[in-house]
């Protein structure tokens, strides 16, 4: 892992081998200069976006890119000498010579094709999780970042680059869990309407919207609001429903840890399926074989506002609801560990062995960050790759994600090649993997 922007700076000064260079200036390893500004251009700069324009502010933000001028106007007026765009495609035309570094900030179907697009610019690219929407667009965007390493990529599972996930791997590598063969998942999502049928009446676009832009690859559609500008992630065109929303955060720790890749059998259960839209409920369960010597482990995820059954020896002062938004149990054979959606607090299920771990807890093994963005950028200056990179890590767990996605859509169990990731049940339909992109849009 790389260390954060301020441990660098840090250690440096103090081992008395820091020095600023004037802005512009690169070393003789082909590096930025750690006091220099990149230039950042963000696609998406409204919602989440907000975030993470917010989150690069320490950069010097170049352009601002957003179909929706009333969603963009706070980041147009906290930087009103950004250059402004409404379409990506234009925006990295003009000005891909200015440009260090694109933050992708929309809605998940426009996620691989901006991505692609700011790959090939040569940029350093971070992209909001999920990474894509399809197995398909998953590896395309895996097999062209492996190409670039000299350009940092990340995702933005902002727990990754938090405590909580260090501090489960940590415990786990000094033997405190034991062997674990089985994890459960669990988050209260969707806060969105699923399980719906198209909506048939006729609305005007509202006056600071560009549509067409919007669809950007999927197909074309009359506007509705029961679309957007929020209620996007529950329907197949264009979001990843519950799942895709939640599961970057609370599969993350489980599955760096385990080091999980492809699953043998992937089984969905769920609510009434409709055609364009998630269900309201999911089960779905990954079988993994073992890994070296890990041993098989069953990883169970449930949305909707689903529970797995209390954990025997839960502590009988603690309810056992569905009001929590989400969380993690793991069952190992010497201990059992709960956290929440980005592994934050983890502890041991019984409380005296979660005392005597929280008295003398194992030595850190992986560098702290200074939070999602502080990494990526220290990535970026130090040329190297930060922790939820797309070619080693954030394509893998998402590529799991979209592949429960693709079992709950189709109604089966899915099987799989563990060793290449081979789909090997026949009758999937090839545009759930392979999406068919409008004209001007490509990967």
């Amino acid at each position: 892992m790389s260390p954060s922007r301020r441990e660098f700076l840090g250690t440096t000064a103090a081992a008395g081998a820091f020095t600023i260079l004037p802005s512009g200036i690169i070393s003789r390893a082909g590096r930025l200069a750690p006091s220099d500004k990149l230039n950042v251009a963000c696609i998406g700069v409204g919602g989440q976006g907000w975030s993470d324009v917010r989150g690069m502010s320490s950069e010097n933000i170049y352009a601002l890119c957003d179909v929706d001028d009333r969603s963009a106007d706070r980041a147009y007026k906290t930087f009103p000498n950004a250059k402004r765009y409404k379409d990506y495609r234009e925006m990295m035309d003009k000005e891909a010579k200015n440009i260090d570094a694109v933050t992708i900030t929309t809605p998940d179907h426009s996620h691989a094709a901006a991505a692609m697009l700011a790959l090939h610019a040569g940029k350093h690219v971070y992209v909001q999780k999920p990474l894509a929407r399809t197995v398909h667009e998953v590896r395309a965007l895996m097999a062209e970042a492996a190409k670039r390493p000299k350009q940092s990529t990340q995702m933005g599972n902002q727990g990754h680059a938090a405590e909580g996930v260090r501090q489960i791997r940590e415990w786990f590598d000094a033997g405190i869990l034991g062997d674990v063969r089985e994890v459960h998942l669990w988050t209260n999502r969707p806060i969105w309407p699923q399980a719906i049928d198209r909506p048939q009446q006729a609305f005007n676009v509202p006056p600071a919207l560009d549509w067409n832009l919007w669809l950007g690859p999927s197909p074309e559609r009359p506007y509705n609001p029961a679309y957007a500008p929020f209620n996007w992630r529950g329907w197949w065109d264009w979001g990843t429903g519950a799942m895709g929303d939640m599961a970057c955060h609370i599969m993350d720790a489980s599955f760096w840890t385990l080091q999980l890749r492809y699953p043998t059998r992937v089984i969905p259960e769920s609510t009434l399926l409709y055609s364009e839209t998630a269900p309201k409920s999911s089960r779905i369960t990954y079988e993994f074989g073992a890994r070296g010597n890990l041993p098989p482990v069953t990883i169970v995820w449930r949305d909707g506002g689903l529970l797995p059954p209390r954990p025997e020896n839960w502590p009988a002062t603690e309810a056992w609801t569905n009001d929590d938004a989400g969380g993690q149990l793991w069952i190992g054979s010497k201990a059992m560990l709960n956290a929440g959606t980005y592994a934050e607090n983890p502890r041991l299920v019984n409380p005296d062995q979660d005392k005597a771990l929280k008295a003398n807890p194992p030595a850190q093994k992986f560098a702290r960050t200074g939070g999602v963005h502080a990494e990526w950028i220290a990535a970026i200056k130090g040329g190297t790759q930060p922790g939820s990179n797309i070619a080693g890590y954030a394509g893998p767990l998402t590529e799991m994600i979209v592949l429960g996605n693709l079992a709950v859509r189709a109604g089966r169990t899915i099987e799989l090649d563990p060793a290449t990731g081979r789909i090997l049940t026949s009758g999937i339909p090839e545009e759930w993997m392979t999406p068919r992109y409008r004209s001007g849009w490509t990967l």
